[in-house]
């Protein structure tokens, strides 16, 4: 992601021809994708190689008149993603960034100094992950697991920038954008206690920004070893989620050959019946770290207007929040019931 953010470089009209001058160019797009993957995109996506750059260009020019201040990056590879991600559908993929912008403004807790050093410790506990090998879908795994996290050491937003920044690095890769991704999420040893710091207020805005606010394809959500408690958080969850995508659960137990199923054992690591060896945290953990002053140059373009309000372009989110907070009262009940 890299690029100016000012709507002025997308409208001939809106200065001289020798201030425009002065606006360092565009980073020209090259495609990354092997044929097979623009055969695929075109198939799944409706992505058609001769018409990409228009449709980048449409994308640009509906930003620059119905939010020009929204302080967003107009490179032709970041507004891909939200045209990929929304089958090359122009509004959807409109409202998906303004929604990306919204989602960023409205949580400070989790977007605040968000940078991979910041969040070292959730890597190092092994919190999240990314398995080494895709899956025959040409897809990356997500290993999330939730009992590696101590709720004495930091808050759960913690957790939460710490997927973030992982999808972030994830969706950089045009392949990824095609074929989207699989999370592998393990809740061995959760306990109620544990399970009550993710209450229907966090539970939105995180199934918010997946599903709503980022632009990623989540192609299937695999959740092994889940104890009763689970029963309860999903309780939560399943109201915020669509159809599509709560049709992509998979509750395991502990059954590795259901898991296998779904993910083959040759990616997997011993911990999961696989026979990939143990599982290896430092390699995405270096390569995430590593990626620290990519992070602080892209995020600093995403920044809101000294001149604008959020209020100006961004829904606010104060309903929901109230509506969440209604529901939190009735949480914890309804966990001890399942616990």
């Amino acid at each position: 992601m890299s690029g100016d953010s000012d709507c002025t470089r997308a409208s001939p009209s809106a200065g001289s021809a020798s201030d425009t001058e002065l606006l360092p160019a565009r980073p020209k797009y090259v495609c990354a994708l092997s044929p097979e993957l623009v055969t695929k995109a075109r198939e799944e996506l409706q992505e058609k190689p001769e018409w990409r750059l228009r449709d980048v260009q449409a994308l640009r020019d509906m930003v620059c008149k119905d939010y020009p201040y929204l302080g967003t990056c107009l490179d032709d590879a970041f507004l891909l993603r939200f045209l990929r991600a929304r089958k090359f559908d122009y509004d959807r993929a409109l409202q998906l960034l303004v929604n990306y912008h919204t989602c960023r403004r409205s949580w400070p807790e989790v977007f605040n100094n968000l940078k991979p050093s910041a969040i070292k410790p959730v890597l190092e506990s092994g919190f999240v992950t990314v398995l080494p090998r895709l899956d025959p879908e040409g897809r990356h795994v997500v290993c999330i697991r939730p009992d590696r996290w101590t709720p004495s050491n930091y808050p759960i937003t913690e957790n939460i920038r710490a997927i973030y920044l992982t999808l972030e690095k994830l969706i950089q890769s045009e392949e990824t954008q095609v074929n989207g991704i699989v999370i592998l999420a393990d809740y061995k040893g959760v306990s109620l206690s544990k399970a009550s710091h993710f209450g229907p207020f966090v539970a939105k805005k995180v199934i918010g920004i997946l599903q709503d606010g980022f632009p990623i394809r989540i192609k299937a959500v695999n959740i092994i070893n889940e104890p009763r408690i689970f029963k309860g958080i999903f309780a939560i969850i399943k109201p915020f989620l669509k159809e599509k995508i709560a049709n992509r659960f998979f509750l395991h137990g502990c059954d590795l050959n259901s898991l296998h199923q779904n993910i083959p054992p040759v990616i997997l690591p011993e911990e999961y019946g696989g026979t990939a060896g143990k599982l290896d945290i430092s390699a995405w953990n270096e390569l995430l770290l590593a990626s620290e002053e990519d992070f602080l140059h892209d995020f600093s373009q995403l920044l809101l207007p000294c001149d604008s309000s959020p209020h100006d372009t961004l829904v606010s989110g104060d309903a929901d929040e109230k509506q969440c907070d209604d529901s939190l009262r009735g949480m914890k009940p309804q966990l001890y019931y399942c616990y």
